[in-house]
C-alpha cells in the first residue's frame, strides 16, 4: 500500500473528514484491521486565511510548497491537499516535490463526466467560485461550469468562513444553501459540486434535485485507491 500524504488544516474540520474517508475506503476495500498508511502536515489555517484574504498566493503557495515537501520526507507517495480553495497554488506545490499531486478539481471533473453530466453548479468559497483556476480546470475536462449570482456567492463564501470552518453548523444556513442550490438548478446545471471542503458539513446529496459531488469524498477516495492500486490517477487535462 501506497503512503497517502495529506496537506491539510485548511481548514482542520475538513482534514479531519480526510482521514476519516480514507481509512474507511481502505478498511472497505481490504477488511479486517486494516487502515490508511498517511502522514500528515497540517498548517495553521489562520497564516494561510490572512494570505488568501491579502491576495498574497505566491506567500500562501510557498508555505504549502514547503509542507509537501515535508510530507515527501516522511515517505508520502502522493500528495493530497486537502482544500479547493488552495488549488490555486496547486502548480508551486506540485513543482516543490517528485512525488504527483492529486488534483482534487481532476478528481472531481472525472466523477461527473463519468456520470454523463454536462453542466455543473459549483459551490465554494469566493476565490473557487469566481477566479478561474478552479473553473478552468474543470472545463478543459469538457465541463460547463455555472457559478452562483453575486447575493448567492456571498452568502456562500460568508457561510463557510463564518461557521463552517469553526465547526457551527447552523439549520438556517443549510436552507439559504438549499435555495442557492435550487437556484443553479433551475439555471440549468444537471449537477451540482460542493466544491468547498467544508460545505459537506452542511449539505448533502438529499439538498439538491439535481445528482451531487462531494469533493472532499471523491477526492479522499481516489487518493486511497491509487495507494491500494486499484486505479491510476485521474487524468490531468
Amino acid at each position: 500500500m501506497k503512503v497517502i500524504g495529506l496537506l491539510g488544516g485548511m481548514s482542520w474540520e475538513s482534514s479531519l473528514e480526510y482521514y476519516r474517508l480514507v481509512n474507511e475506503r481502505v478498511k472497505a476495500a481490504l477488511g479486517g484491521f486494516h487502515s490508511a498508511r498517511t502522514v500528515l502536515y497540517s498548517v495553521d489555517f489562520a497564516e494561510i486565511e490572512a494570505l488568501q484574504v491579502a491576495g498574497r498566493w505566491d506567500e500562501a503557495g510557498a508555505v504549502l510548497a514547503r509542507a509537501a515537501r515535508a510530507l515527501e520526507a516522511a515517505g508520502a507517495d502522493v500528495v493530497v491537499v486537502c482544500t479547493n480553495t488552495m488549488h490555486k497554488v496547486a502548480g508551486d506545490i506540485a513543482a516543490a516535490v517528485g512525488i504527483p499531486l492529486l488534483h482534487l478539481a481532476d478528481a472531481t471533473a472525472a466523477a461527473i463526466v463519468a456520470d454523463g453530466h454536462k453542466r455543473a453548479g459549483l459551490l465554494g468559497t469566493r476565490f473557487t467560485m469566481e477566479q478561474p483556476f478552479y473553473r478552468d480546470r474543470l472545463a478543459a475536462h469538457g465541463l460547463d461550469v455555472l457559478v452562483p449570482g453575486p447575493d448567492d456567492r456571498d452568502l456562500v463564501h460568508r457561510v463557510i468562513y463564518d461557521e463552517l470552518v469553526l465547526g457551527v453548523v447552523r439549520e438556517e444556513s443549510r436552507a439559504a444553501y438549499r435555495g442557492v442550490i435550487a437556484r443553479l438548478v433551475e439555471a440549468g446545471a444537471d449537477a451540482v459540486i460542493y466544491g468547498c471542503t467544508e460545505i459537506e458539513l452542511l449539505v448533502g446529496p438529499g439538498d439538491s434535485e439535481a445528482p451531487t459531488f462531494p469533493t472532499t469524498r471523491l477526492h479522499a477516495e481516489a487518493a486511497a485507491d491509487f495507494a491500494l492500486g486499484l486505479r491510476p490517477l485521474p487524468p490531468s487535462p
